[in-house]
Parts: structure tokens; sequence; C-alpha cells
């Protein structure tokens, strides 16, 4: 079974991710902000991360950057934002794909579909 890491502060988005990934037959663990993130890489180590640009304490570039520096160069990552793609890609721009917030489930399902398809 895949894991699927989940990193985002809004517990509803990442709540309705996990349900939807988890109907899709995923083991999805969420986390609330990079740092915890970055922990629960340490307990199991997942097939892609699906990481939310802005939150508090470590936001989504920061902990991209880390896991990049960290040997995880090969983990897919959706980086996922209200804000515009181009503005998302000064910070960090070694992800898989865009997810543009709000999005509607079966797109997201289908990028992590798309991510996972040749691992």
């Amino acid at each position: 079974m895949r894991t699927i890491l989940v990193v985002d502060d809004e517990f509803g988005v990442a709540d309705v991710l996990a349900a939807a990934l988890e109907d899709e037959g995923y083991r999805v663990v969420t986390a609330a902000n990079g740092k915890q993130g970055i922990e629960r890489l340490a307990e199991s180590r997942p097939d892609l991360i699906l990481v939310d640009f802005m939150m508090p304490v470590m936001d989504g570039p920061t902990m991209a950057h880390a896991l990049r520096s960290d040997g995880h160069s090969d983990l897919p990552i959706i980086m996922m934002s209200a804000m515009p793609e181009a503005a998302v890609r000064e910070r960090f721009d070694d992800y898989f794909a865009f997810l543009r917030k709000p999005f509607r489930i079966h797109h997201a399902a289908d990028l992590v579909a798309k991510a996972l398809k040749d691992r």
C-alpha cells in the first residue's frame, strides 16, 4: 500500500484530502506544518508528499528544501497553494506538480495517481 504524507495547517483541507485518498486505497499520514512533516517522514518514508506553501512553524518551501538536502531528492512533492504558481516557484521549484487552492478533490487524486504511476 502506498503512503502519502499530507502537510497542511488547514485541518479541513488535510482531513478532506486524507479521506479522499484513503478511499482511493492509499495510507495517509498528516502533519500540521513542515516541522511535523519532517518528524512524520522520520517515522515512515512516504511515497509522495502533498505540502502546503504557507504554514506556521515551518512553511512548505523550507520543508521541501530540507528534504532535498537530506537525501530525499527522489521523493515526489505536490506543492499546494492559493498563491499563483509563479510566486511559489520563486521559493521552491523542484516539485512534481502544483495544486492551486481551492481545488477539486478528483483533480488532487488524479495528480497523486500520476505522481505514483512510475514509482
